[in-house]
């Protein structure tokens, strides 16, 4: 028998496996006809009522492989067999008691008890569903037995839990072995063949099952919910999978795809669903320029354009093959959208001017900047080049084109800034704000907000790939925090921000609370299955190390300039009254830049930023190499 059920679950014939089964189910059917006979007359073999029966024994198997073929029995798969095939076999079996009567009736079979059919019914379904199920089951037994599969828990005994212990054993990847549950009804009870537990005894459990990976089964689950499972995981020795959140899943992921942990889930602040009308006013059925397209905020601003309804995307970047990414990305996600990718500059005046003209663009997102602090610092003409004349070279474009909406990227580095990138952004935002108020053709506001996890200069990628090689990990202070917030959340915000533009605005995006930068390279170090190398654990694998601020860097972030901000229909945005400049000394501002641009000069570009930007006070020297 053994050998049979090999030959059925290892077979690399697909056929072949077919032809077995089919085989075994003639025999199944023709023993659950004589069954039916022995139940019904109490007797082992009763010769006269068999003799008569004859030509169903011929008949009825054959038929019975033939209804299976056409209802799809024979395309399951023996080891994720589950309650549809079983439900095909009752149906399959249903049919054939009413076929037993017609074929009884067809060949004038005397002595035919009128239960027959009945009965062998009952037994064909459970001679042919049960032995299915020992096939399956045999099969992890097999796994379980000698592959080692990795024991987990269950965090959360509801019905996503509950799917997934069942889930589990047909993938052979994990071996549930017991369900945890912050809810005390639940606990002793049982969930399945499987346990639910005090999360109290996530320790002793841990050690009694050898257990590598806890399950996370929460997908409703709020952020502070979750950062407070994690915070009670995380002095365990063990890697954390979660399922999909029901906005992933509502998205089109399926429930059953385990993903690891992300930093992103561990921010503790929920996420604000987004005011439809803010959506569509800028994007449904607009046509949508973004500068910067191929960078973090720039693609994920197209994403959204996408998915929420524009006519045109214009994809507006300088790298090749950032706009080759986001564009293909778009192509195969959004068919029917128009999609247009072009490559050039934003100081490259004329050809963004017409490309706004010719495309006809009612909401130009200006994401282009340089904003990695150090690079910047070392590079001031560059950057006062891309973030303050790229700025004027798009606004001005988007004047000229009378396009509705110009909506400026900035970041909470212009606030009191003691960096180079902070002070150009900060002149850039002077700069839109007085062509806010002295033209009528453009609606034009500044959204400032701070880290975005993942960014290209985020330091996450950066605690990976130090993990990824052994460590350390380094964090510049031990005092340093950061706001952080997820790419999608603010480029939603951004959307939104800019629908509530009634010119010349600073949005402020609501970041929560500020998080230190040496707990989020604990919590990756964690979330990547590591132990944090200390004085409380020499053993540990990945140490953290202190490198000192980089320049320009500071401790601390800040979004407001004044103590004054206006809150907004959203709960998630704010408005800030800041002092501008005149117009007159902005324009003096920006003749000096070109002018010592054109010179060479960054000294005297420091120089000039220093003088113009409120506040700015750099706290490195002049780094710029060329200088």
């Amino acid at each position: 028998m053994l050998k049979v059920v090999d030959l059925l679950i290892n077979s690399t014939s697909r056929n072949f496996r077919r032809f077995v089964l089919v085989i075994l189910d003639v025999a199944a059917l023709i023993l659950a006809l004589y069954s039916a006979y022995a139940l019904r007359l109490s007797e082992w073999w009763p010769s006269q009522y068999l003799e008569s029966a004859v030509p169903l024994f011929l008949t009825v198997p054959f038929v019975g492989v033939f209804v299976f073929i056409r209802l799809g029995l024979y395309r399951a798969v023996l080891r994720y067999l589950g309650l549809k095939a079983l439900k095909t076999v009752a149906i399959g079996t249903a049919i054939l008691v009413v076929l037993v009567y017609a074929l009884a009736q067809l060949f004038f079979i005397s002595n035919f008890p009128r239960s027959i059919p009945i009965i062998f019914g009952l037994v064909a379904w459970l001679y042919l569903g049960g032995s299915r199920l020992i096939f399956r089951n045999y099969y992890h037994w097999i796994v379980a037995k000698y592959h080692q599969t990795p024991s987990a828990i269950i965090y959360g005994a509801g019905s996503a839990g509950s799917q997934l212990a069942l889930m589990l054993p047909n993938g052979g990847e994990y071996k549930p072995v017991a369900f945890v549950d912050d809810n005390p009804s639940l606990w002793n009870g049982y969930v399945g063949n499987l346990k639910v537990h005090s999360p109290d005894t996530l320790k002793k459990l841990i050690d009694e099952f050898d257990v590598e990976l806890v399950l996370l089964a929460l997908p409703s689950a709020s952020s502070v919910e979750i950062q407070q499972v994690m915070d009670r995981l995380s002095v365990q020795p063990v890697r954390v999978k979660t399922m999909p959140s029901i906005k992933e899943i509502l998205s089109g992921r399926a429930a059953d795809q385990l993903r690891d942990m992300n930093v992103d889930d561990l921010l503790g602040r929920d996420v604000v669903p987004p005011i439809d009308e803010l959506i569509d006013a800028s994007l449904k059925g607009n046509n949508v320029c973004i500068t910067g397209a191929g960078g973090s905020i720039g693609s994920e601003l197209a994403r959204q354009a996408a998915n929420n309804g524009a006519a045109l995307v214009v994809l507006y970047e300088l790298s090749e093959l950032a706009l080759y990414e986001i564009d293909r990305e778009l192509r195969l996600s959004h068919p029917d959208l128009s999609v247009i990718p072009l490559l050039g500059s934003v100081l490259d005046f004329n050809r963004l001017k017409a490309s706004l003209e010719k495309y006809q663009i009612n909401t130009l997102y200006h994401a282009a900047a340089y904003k990695h602090v150090p690079i910047v610092e070392h590079n001031i003409l560059q950057g006062l080049r891309n973030n303050v004349l790229g700025t004027e070279s798009a606004a001005r474009a988007a004047i000229e084109a009378k396009v509705e909406r110009f909506v400026l990227i900035s970041t909470d580095k212009a606030v009191r800034p003691t960096n180079v990138m902070g002070a150009t952004k900060r002149l850039a935002e002077l700069y839109v704000q007085h062509l806010a108020v002295n033209q009528n053709n453009t609606i034009m506001c500044m959204v400032r907000f701070g880290n975005v996890l993942g960014s290209s200069g985020s330091v996450v990628p950066l605690f990976k790939r130090q993990i990824e090689s052994g460590g350390p990990v380094t964090v510049t202070h031990p005092e340093i925090t950061r706001y952080f917030m997820t790419i999608p959340e603010a480029a939603l915000l951004v959307v939104q921000a800019g629908s509530l533009a009634k010119g010349g605005d600073v949005f402020l995006l609501d970041m929560g609370e500020p998080v230190k930068i040496i707990n989020l390279a604990k919590n990756v170090i964690k979330l990547s299955g590591h132990s944090i190398q200390d004085d409380e654990n020499p053993e540990g694998e990945i140490a953290i190390s202190y490198s000192g601020l980089r320049p320009g860097e500071k401790l601390f972030e800040e979004l407001l300039i004044g103590d004054n901000p206006s809150s907004t229909v959203h709960p998630k945005i704010m408005t800030a009254h800041e002092d501008v400049l005149s117009g007159k000394v902005l324009n003096s501002i920006l003749l000096r830049i070109k002018q010592v641009d054109e010179a060479n000069d960054s000294a005297s570009a420091r120089e000039i930023l220093i003088e113009a930007v409120n506040g700015f006070v750099p706290n490195s020297p002049n780094v710029d190499l060329l200088r």
